[in-house]
């Protein structure tokens, strides 16, 4: 760790990678650690990095030294960890990730997109209609975006020089609170981290602290016009214009309109919108089609709680006569608030001829309580007829979805945080 570097702990994650992309766009110098650094992995992601002259270094406190500027941290990182120790004995200020991104943000008109669901995917639309409009934004993201990784860059983030700065704002850990937007974007509010009660409760505080136009999916009555779900696309009419959206399902219409209405706020016509609209070419791992694995599609996305999970199954059961999915719980925690309303998701949308597949909780250490696992999911599924399994490995899982392969079939990956997700997915349809 060089001095007047700042040392990322977890830097191989959607939201830590994205804030080290930014920061060397910055011209700032960048170190990084990550748990699967310990094991000796790299992820395409670190491998990234790595070539843009980020020093990569196992989670145990070796990357840090003093005379080093600063450790930033997310809310995955205990105060247990490594780093953080290292830290405190060099003296090294630390700093959690949004307040890191916040100050960024200075300088710049700054659109945040927040919500439960979807916001990775309106933050990417909306920094690409800015784009095509002409207005060269800055975007910081928590998904890579077709066409913005090149170069061995990140693909989540976008180096503009606009006056405009959009960035998805993390509802997880209420981190969206240091945030003080010009514009935003709420997306919906469902349980997931914690309960609606709550969600509903933070994204009300967080708009107070938006001094413009905040496009609200929570508070709204209204819907897009003339909405309709035509295969891997949609449509839908506003101010006369029909926008077609490259993406597919219901939930990607409102995500697109959501979008659409921020950006025609900030002037731009509706005829500009709708023709840069055509051309977005799609968020990685967010039904992502990879290709196809003995006559079936591959498809592989982030879905990891009720809602999204149920969007991304409805959605693909409209094209395809099976599905088979495997699916990895993000964390302990997350699944135990979950599971009243994942069994009722998964027996509401999961067909008799469909599978699917469970692997363990994605555990990232630390003193989570694992009395909650997905055994206990499948216990509580199998009895109303979900046709559910454990599955102990990715391999296993790879072994029973080649298996099952067929036409007229989807495979599909679902899950956050997991690496292995979408590289079974990679495999599954023969991309190396």
């Amino acid at each position: 760790m060089a001095i007047g570097c700042f040392h990322l702990a977890g830097i191989g994650g959607v939201g830590m990678s994205a804030l080290a992309q930014a920061l060397i766009d910055r011209g700032i110098t960048v170190s990084g650690s990550d748990r699967l650094l310990d094991s000796g992995d790299a992820t395409d992601t670190l491998n990234r990095l790595r070539s843009q002259g980020v020093a990569l270094y196992p989670q145990d406190g070796s990357g840090i030294t003093a005379g080093a500027a600063r450790l930033v941290v997310s809310s995955a990182i205990e105060d247990d960890n490594a780093d953080l120790a290292a830290a405190r004995r060099c003296g090294i200020p630390t700093v959690h990730r949004a307040a890191q991104l916040a100050e960024l943000a200075a300088g710049r008109r700054l659109i945040a997109v927040t919500g439960t669901c979807g916001k990775s995917t309106v933050t990417a639309i909306l920094g690409w209609l800015l784009q095509e409009a002409g207005l060269d934004p800055a975007v910081v993201n928590g998904a890579g975006v077709v066409g913005w990784g090149d170069g061995g860059r990140i693909a989540s983030v976008r180096r503009g020089a606009g006056e405009w700065l959009v960035i998805e704002a993390d509802e997880s850990d209420r981190s969206l609170m240091v945030f003080t937007p010009e514009h935003a974007v709420i997306t919906n509010a469902s349980a997931d981290h914690f309960g609606r009660d709550e969600a509903l409760a933070l994204f009300s505080r967080f708009r107070e602290r938006v001094t413009g136009i905040v496009i609200d999916g929570v508070g709204e009555t209204s819907s897009p016009a003339e909405a309709r779900s035509e295969g891997w696309n949609g449509r839908f009419v506003l101010d006369g214009i029909s926008f077609t959206v490259p993406l597919p399902g219901m939930h990607n219409i409102w995500n697109a309109w959501h979008a659409v209405r921020l950006a025609r706020a900030l002037g731009i016509p509706a005829p500009v919108l709708a023709a840069g609209l055509a051309t977005f070419r799609g968020v990685e791992r967010r039904m992502q089609r990879t290709g196809f694995c003995g006559g079936a599609v591959v498809v592989d996305d982030y879905a990891h709680n009720p809602e999204k999970l149920a969007a991304a199954w409805t959605t693909l059961t409209a094209g395809f006569g099976r599905i088979i999915a495997v699916w990895r719980p993000h964390g302990y925690g997350p699944l135990g608030k979950m599971m009243e309303d994942l069994v009722t998701m998964f027996v509401r949308v999961v067909r008799p001829g469909d599978r699917l597949l469970i692997l363990p909780v994605y555990d990232m250490g630390g003193t989570a309580d694992r009395r909650i696992t997905g055994e206990t999911l499948v216990t509580r599924l199998t009895p109303r007829g979900v046709p559910a399994q454990i599955v102990a490995t990715l391999e296993d899982a790879e072994a029973a979805m080649r298996a099952a392969a067929a036409p007229d079939t989807a495979m599909v990956t679902f899950g956050a945080r997991d690496p292995g997700l979408a590289r079974l997915a990679a495999r599954l349809a023969a991309i190396r």
